[in-house]
């Protein structure tokens, strides 16, 4: 006799099926190894010595009690949410002043029409379908791990008392709300309670009852076979899993009684016939291009296409944070310019906004500010110019930072611009900040009691203006203060037609676009050599004995 290979691997698996789950069929074997089957082997008997010959040990009746050649194996076929009734459900529900719910009464009828007819087909193995009270006990009572000494985690009793097979119940259409949509100041209880998954399954056990002969149905001896658990989205885990080409599972009694039982698992789901795949497939395939019409109806077919020679700039923005303020309470004003020859933007865009006022946070040495405001808007570029020479003008976005008092009054904390990128992509831009600065302590104490400061009329000052014609620009004489940072996001969509054409005309634009790119390259550099400014200021600061900034406001420039 061949040694028994075992399945130690008693885990469950997952499976995602299409199928409706009513199509599932399972195949259970088992069968009893009794203490007979393995005296197959008898040793040489030794001359001289009394040894007991183990052929005289002839099979009989089992520790159990039972025939060996009765009871010994049986196999079965089970559906989903089959119900094979066991021995003790069969007494129990044989008295009807045992019947208590509407389901006993069903289990009842059932019991006794198989008593009329043929009998049951089984009588070891049966079921416990999702209505039956097994499955609420069962459920409760399991375990998360396999110690010994598991104590239940608050979790895992409120996850044992959730309902979770009632995928069914549908609440009433217009009906009043129970409890409110969002929770302000959620408790510490409220969080434990409501920290719980409830999603709607379907449970079935498989069942064994290894009771000895003529001593079936008693509690102490029914065992779980199989576990199947099935989810609406098409999921079924099953522990432990299909035998397959492993092999069986064993189950082993305990008491003094001690019997070996084996038992395999085999899904013997029907196949599909190549027409009915056909069919489905063809089913699946109406439904999906219904669902492409539908798609394409709400998006339309018109696609807005730019104009010949023109490029379209879209921005989606966010004002991340700002950090390195004195006061707290901040917000930012923020517009974008364009350039007034070549850029234009739709009548309904608004290219300024105003930010939420934002109380700080200790972050490190500073105090920052998190806003994470959005904004959008679109520009549209056309290229007038076809002299090899000419820069384009980039939009450039300029930002006031101000704080806001106890007694709402507005102070400013600080004025920067930065060019917009001339690439597309995802932009990180940080842009320091200065505002001017009034010698004397006087301007001071006024800005702090009283709130005014000094502000600039024009805060495209801070750059050089866009209708500024002249050939310097000076800024003799203005005192300034570097102060905080603020950091934008940007998202950037460029459009045009030159990006899909192949004629000459895209040799045209694409000219305009490596002067573009050049423009970003520029840009890159004059922010290099500002930094470069802004650190031999500050070194020049630090050798005067004087509090007073005399050096020329961060971000200006002479042309």
């Amino acid at each position: 006799m061949a040694e028994t290979v075992w399945s130690t691997d008693t885990g469950e698996a997952v499976y995602r099926s299409w199928d409706p789950v009513r199509n599932l069929r399972l195949r259970v074997h088992l069968q009893r190894i009794t203490s007979s089957n393995y005296l197959h082997y008898q040793p040489a008997a030794q001359p001289g010595k009394d040894l007991i010959d183990l052929a005289t040990f002839r099979p009989h009746p089992s520790a159990s009690g039972h025939r060996p050649e009765v009871d010994e194996e049986e196999e079965v076929v089970i559906g989903w949410q089959e119900k094979l009734f066991s021995q003790f459900e069969v007494d129990l529900y044989q008295n009807e002043a045992a019947c208590q719910s509407p389901l006993d009464h069903q289990y009842r009828q059932e019991i006794l029409k198989l008593e009329h007819l043929d009998g049951r087909k089984n009588r070891r193995i049966f079921t416990y379908t999702d209505s039956d009270r097994y499955t609420n006990l069962e459920e409760h009572c399991q375990k998360m791990t396999t110690a010994a000494s598991e104590m239940p985690s608050f979790l895992v009793e409120r996850m044992a008392n959730v309902r979770r097979r009632r995928q069914d119940r549908r609440g009433m259409e217009g009906g009043i709300l129970k409890s409110r949509i969002v929770t302000w100041e959620p408790s510490e209880e409220f969080i434990r309670n409501n920290h719980v998954i409830n999603t709607a399954l379907q449970t079935m056990y498989i069942m064994a009852d290894l009771g000895p002969y003529g001593k079936l149905g008693y509690k102490k001896y029914e065992h779980v076979l199989c576990t199947l658990k099935v989810d609406g989205n098409g999921v079924i885990t099953v522990k432990p899993d299909f035998t397959g080409s492993r092999g069986p599972y064993r189950i082993e009694t305990d008491g003094e009684k001690q019997e070996l039982w084996k038992y395999t698992i085999d899904n013997v789901s029907s196949l599909a016939q190549p027409e009915e795949e056909e069919r489905e497939q063809r089913v699946f395939k109406d439904l999906y291009g219904r669902h492409k019409e539908y798609l394409n109806s709400l998006v339309g077919t018109d696609f807005e296409t730019t104009v010949p020679g023109a490029l379209r700039l879209f921005v989606n923005g966010e004002v991340v944070s700002a950090q390195g303020y004195e006061f707290d309470n901040l917000y930012v004003h923020f517009f974008v310019e364009l350039p007034t020859t070549s850029w234009s933007s739709p009548a309904f865009q608004q290219l300024s906004g105003i930010t939420q006022t934002c109380a700080t946070k200790s972050l490190g040495m500073d105090n920052v500010a998190y806003f994470s405001y959005p904004f959008t808007f679109e520009a549209s570029f056309l290229h007038e110019d076809e002299s090899a020479g000419a820069l384009p003008a980039w939009p450039v976005l300029y930002c006031e930072v101000l704080s806001l008092d106890f007694w709402q009054r507005c102070r400013v904390e600080g004025y920067g611009a930065v060019v917009l990128p001339a690439t597309p992509g995802s932009h990180t831009l940080t842009v320091s900040t200065w505002r001017p600065l009034e010698l004397g302590p006087v301007a001071e104490l006024r800005r702090v009691f009283i709130g005014g400061s000094l502000e600039l009329e024009d805060l495209s000052y801070v750059r050089v203006p866009a209708t500024f014609k002249g050939e310097r620009l000076s800024r003799f004489g203005l005192r300034t203060e570097t102060t905080g940072s603020v950091t934008f996001r940007l998202h950037c969509l460029q459009q045009s037609r030159a990006f899909l054409e192949s004629s000459s005309l895209r040799k045209r634009l694409r000219s305009v676009l490596d002067r573009l790119e050049g423009f970003s390259q520029q840009s890159s550099i004059h922010g290099v050599l500002e930094a470069f400014r802004r650190a031999r200021r500050r070194m020049q600061e630090a050798r005067e004995s004087l509090p007073q900034d005399l050096g020329s406001p961060s971000g200006a420039t002479v042309s």
